[in-house]
Formats: structure tokens, sequence, C-alpha cells
């Protein structure tokens, strides 16, 4: 299961007005982990997502995605293996109806058309939105629009999910329905997050980050209840642990 394994050594990233939001992060995630990332605002939580498939790739250091060293030859096939769902699902969802956005992917992957037809039917099922398909994106709820843009990666079969702040701008049932279907996936899973609750919920290990620095990497039960830590990374404890 090498395919599935993600490893940074030594990762630096530097955007072009100079800003350096990765400073030296080496970690290695394997085979069916679900790891949540951590930190304050700007603490590079969503560049180092986006070195994941190659939309950003590393100033130094390596990234390695199971066999492949991630680079600008080897990040189409990257792309293949890890499925990336941005913050904004509007960011995702850009064609005339839900079954063309899912089935947008697969069709560029060459497929043909009852297999993409499997694959969309399959994906949107699982997300519990097959009965939307003809629907236009835009008409969508902001708690359907999430589902629809994890179907739209999913579709793909990706081994590696990686999703940027998946519960943001959720009503409290679109946040639970999140959560449970992000714990019926067997992929590996990366999530960055503000919300503490649902990584203590979703994933087993949590990797603190700040500014571009990994400052803790351990259990999530561990890490998320460890109050001085959080409070040094200008983070509060899971309400779930303020109430006991």
């Amino acid at each position: 299961m090498s395919h599935h394994i993600v490893k940074f050594e030594n990762v630096t990233f530097i955007y072009p007005d100079g800003t350096s939001a990765l400073k030296g992060i080496s970690f290695t995630i394997n085979h069916g982990e679900s790891v949540g990332v951590v930190g304050a605002n700007g603490s590079g939580k969503t560049t180092l997502l986006m070195h994941l498939n190659g939309y950003l790739l590393p100033t130094s250091g390596t990234i390695k995605i199971g066999d492949l060293i991630l680079n600008k030859k080897t990040r189409i096939e990257i792309r293949k293996k890890v499925g990336v769902v941005f913050q904004n699902p509007d960011d995702q969802l850009f064609m005339p109806t839900v079954y063309e956005d899912v089935a947008f992917g697969p069709i560029n992957m060459g497929l043909d058309e009852h297999s993409v037809d499997f694959k969309v039917r399959n994906a949107l099922e699982i997300v519990g939105c097959y009965d939307l398909k003809n629907k236009p994106p835009h008409h969508l709820s902001g708690g359907q629009k999430r589902a629809v843009a994890i179907a739209s990666v999913i579709s793909m079969d990706p081994d590696i999910l990686a999703m940027d702040e998946p519960s943001s701008n959720l009503d409290p049932k679109s946040r639970r329905a999140l959560i449970n279907l992000l714990k019926s996936f067997k992929h590996t899973k990366i999530i960055a997050s503000h919300d503490l609750d649902m990584i203590l919920d979703v994933c087993e290990r949590c990797i603190v980050i700040k500014d571009g620095v990994v400052v803790a990497d351990g259990p999530s039960n561990i890490i998320l209840s460890d109050q001085k830590l959080l409070e040094e990374n200008n983070l509060e404890l899971p309400l779930i642990l303020q109430r006991r």
C-alpha cells in the first residue's frame, strides 16, 4: 500500500512576494490514517494542502506521494492519487449541473460513458445527493455544495483525500452528515480545519502547525486535550472537552 503514503521531507515554500509559508516541514502519513492539520490563520495549513497534489511545488525539500516524488513531471500522475476538496465549494463546481460536475473528472480520465455514469451515481449516492444530479450547483445549499464537491473528488477514486476547512459555514445537521461521511471513508484522509471538535471526532492523529513549522504531532485525543499547547498556538480546547 505504498501508493497511499505521504512523506514531506524538510519542505519549504516561499511565495513570490517573499512570504515564507512552510519552513522545513517533515512528516509521514501512512495508508489509512486520518490526520488533522490544525493551526491559527496564516500558520501554513492551506499552503501545505496545496502541495499534496502539486497545485504548489516546494521551494526546497522533497514530497513523496507513494513512490513518486512530486515535481512538474509527476504532478499529473499524483493528481490521480490525491483528491483535494477546497475550502470554498464554488471553486470546484463550475458545470451547468451537479451530474456534469461530478462526471468532469472521470471523463477527463478517459473513461467510457457507462463507467462515467457508474462512478457519478456511486459518488453522489455516497454523499446522499443523487437526487440533485440535474440541479445547477449554484442553486444548492452550502451543505449540498460541500457534499457535491466531495463527490466530484471521490468519483475519481483517489487513494488520498485532502480537505481544507470542510465544515466551515455548515449548519449543525449538514456538519453532522459531513462527519458521518468522513468517518465512513476508507481513504487516507488529511483534513485541515479550525473545527477541533470535528478533528477529534474524525482523525486519530493531529499535526499542529505554527508559522510554517510542525510544533506537535501525535494522537488527537492527547494533542487536543493539551490546553497549554493549544493556547500557545492560538487555539482553544474542543468544545466537548471544555464542558468536562
